[in-house]
């Protein structure tokens, strides 16, 4: 055995440092996963405290999106039919991400990071764990404050 790992010693070595490498690479990006999933929920309760933001973002996308539909449309891409309807289908989409609950999508953001990059326990998951118990009685309250009757079962 041991004349097999002199023998082998450089090969074996790279072997571990290989492990290694990609160890470190799997810890990194659930890493930023996590961190990405906090930020989103954080983005989320921002919007929460302050709807007039959340507004501005989504108009300022509908405005981008329909900027690409004139183009389209301009430069006889689309039929004006076509058009019509693909703007329409904006504004919907507009008017329904505007109305939708900040405190729902920042609980699911929360429960993404716990739930999904939690393995290596990093401190954006330790933040999510912290905030997630606050969101969802908010949510919880939000709710039913809108008349529906909610269960615990429901918000997970």
């Amino acid at each position: 055995m041991k004349i097999f790992l002199l023998k082998n010693y450089k090969k074996i070595s790279a072997i571990f440092i290989i492990i290694l490498l990609v160890y470190f690479a799997i810890y990194i990006d659930l890493m930023l996963r996590a961190r990405n999933a906090y930020l989103e929920a954080e983005k989320y309760v921002k919007w929460y405290y302050n709807p007039n933001e959340k507004v501005e973002f989504f108009e300022k996308e509908f405005n981008n999106k329909k900027k690409e539909l004139d183009k389209l449309l301009s430069k006889n891409k689309l039929s004006k039919d076509e058009y019509d309807v693909k703007l329409e289908i904006l504004e919907f989409e507009k008017e329904r991400k505007i109305k939708e609950s900040s405190l729902k999508y920042a609980y699911i953001w929360y429960k993404t990071a716990i739930e999904l990059f939690s393995l290596p326990e990093s401190k954006w998951v330790k933040l999510a764990k912290q905030k997630i118990v606050n969101i969802k009685d908010m949510w919880r309250k939000e709710l039913e404050q809108k008349g529906y009757k909610i269960e615990d079962y429901m918000l997970e």
